[in-house]
Order: C-alpha cells, then structure tokens, then sequence
C-alpha cells in the first residue's frame, strides 16, 4: 500500500512537474514573440520615417510653390478633420514663405459645426495676417460644415458632379419610451434641474423640449446663413429662401447659383490661380503620424495577443 501511495505521488509531481515545464516554454515563446514584434515595429517606422518624407513628401527644390492642405471625412472632434488637428498645419502652410498661396482640398459632407467655425474663422484669421491667396477645391462633397470652411476661401472650385451646399442643421434622436412600456422597464432619473433630462431618448417628446430644439437651431443656421452672406452675398443669385434651407445641388448648379466660383479639378485651380501646380502636401505630415499611430496599434495588440 505504502509502495502504491508512493508511486502515485511521485507520478503526479512528475506530471505537475511536466507541465510547469511546457507552461515554461509557453511563456517564453510568447515573450520571444512580444519583443521581436516590438523591434520589427520600432525599424519598419524608423525606415517610414527616414525614406517617406524625402521620397513622397518633400517641398519643391526651386522656386515658389503651393500650400496644399486635404480635409477629407467627417468634421468631428475627435477625428482627423478637427481644428485641433487642422489649425496648426494651417497655421504652417500659411506662414511658409515660399507657398505663394494655399488650397484647400476638401472631401467632406460635414459635421460638427462648431469645429467648421473654429476652421472657418482661423482660415479667415492667417488669410488677413499673412495676404496669401486661398483656393477651396470640393470633390465628391462639399456640403454643410464643409461648404462653411469653404467660404472662407478666396474662390471655390468644384466638380460639375460634386454636392454643393446644405446651407442648414440637423438634430436627429431616438425615442424609446413606448418600447420601454412593452417591457416592463420603468424609467428612474435623479435630477437637481427640472431641465436636466431635455431629449432624453427614454421619455416621451413634449413641445419645451422641441421648441428649445429648434431655437438652438434656429440661433446655429442664422449664424451659418450670415457667415455664407458675408464671404458670398454679393455672388448669390435666386431666392435665399431656397439656397439657405438645407437643400444641396450638383456642382454645376451649384456655379449657377453663385454657391461656388468656378468648374474644375485641383489641377485647374492650381494653374488658373498660381500658374503652376508645383506644391507641397502639409497635411501628409499629419497623415504620416495617423499611419505610425495605426500601425504601433495594430501590431502591438497582435503581439500582446500571442503574450
């Protein structure tokens, strides 16, 4: 008995023993795997760094050129297309020396309008400080916030397909208090203000909240309305009525209507406004960082993975 107690004993520590060892391993591996994941990251962006700005990116080697900055995607505080982001290189391509002028080239159905203020007004800002010309270029959208910023430009250029305009704002919701009544959840709010809980989704609509709605609108169109006016009200043509309820039109009407100056490419703009299309991309500094930002995260969480 004792003898099988024994051999019983020393075959489990063998096998816990075993195991420790394998888990060992494991480990080890993992961690091999970590750090080389670490190095092959740390080289590839020290290769991005050292090659792309020279190759890709570079300001023309002789004479004076364009400030090229892209605004593309949703205008959002959060994102890339944000004044955060926006107003530096703004602020760097506008002080450049030798850029003879900036073009903004601008992909955007808009979003947030007070981030589109804040873009609109430095615009305004650095184009009286240092009196350098400024070309918008709208390509697939150049709508509401983004027609905003626009208009802070000397001259629009668009497409003959691109959608122009939306002068108007937009609050959407949700409403869910019927649903809440189907299942039996009963909705409980703690509240120092008797105001406190306006457009909460899970109680019903009642005419204060909607009425303070559309005043918060209200006061936001009248001021994207004035803004357009001033930078564009002598260039207008038709029925303000019409052009400033949220509507939006093809380039080519866009033109007609006096929304926007010409029909043409970036190209066009470069060589109708500058004489050349000699330029240098300020925005693919931000771009370059956007893409070393993704990339660390992308393989570090694969690395951590295999940890």
């Amino acid at each position: 008995m004792k003898q099988d107690s024994y051999n019983d004993i020393t075959e489990q520590l063998g096998k816990q023993l075993i195991a420790a060892m394998l888990q060992e391993q494991r480990s080890s591996r993992r961690w091999r795997n970590f750090r080389f994941m670490v190095w092959l990251t740390m080289i590839i962006i020290s290769c991005y760094l050292l090659w792309h700005p020279f190759y890709c990116n570079t300001p023309p080697s002789k004479g004076r050129y364009i400030a090229l900055l892209k605004m593309h995607g949703s205008i959002d505080p959060d994102g890339d297309f944000s004044a955060e982001n926006i107003l530096p290189i703004l602020q760097e391509a506008f002080a450049d020396p030798k850029a003879v002028g900036v073009i903004l080239n601008i992909n955007s159905g808009g979003g947030a309008p007070v981030q589109a203020s804040i873009i609109h007004d430095a615009i305004v800002y650095y184009k009286n400080k240092y009196h350098k010309k400024v070309i918008a270029v709208g390509e697939d959208f150049l709508a509401s916030g983004a027609y905003y910023i626009a208009v802070a430009a000397d001259k629009i250029y668009v497409n003959p397909n691109t959608v122009t305009g939306s002068v108007g704002v937009i609050m959407k919701g949700f409403g869910f208090s019927e649903l809440l009544k189907k299942l039996g959840i009963e909705r409980r709010i703690y509240m120092s203000g008797v105001a406190k809980d306006r457009f909460d989704p899970f109680l019903p609509q009642n005419a204060n909240d909607a009425q303070k709605a559309q005043q918060i609108l209200t006061v936001v169109q009248n001021n994207f309305q004035k803004t357009v006016l001033t930078a564009r009200g002598q260039k207008i043509h038709g029925d303000y009525d019409k052009i400033f309820n949220g509507d939006f039109w093809s380039g080519y009407s866009a033109v007609q209507l006096g929304l926007v100056d010409k029909l043409g490419n970036l190209i066009d703009a470069m060589n109708q406004e500058f004489h050349t299309t000699k330029h240098y991309d300020y925005s693919s500094s931000s771009s370059i960082l956007t893409h070393i930002k993704d990339f660390i995260g992308t393989n570090i969480n694969q690395a951590l993975s295999t940890v």
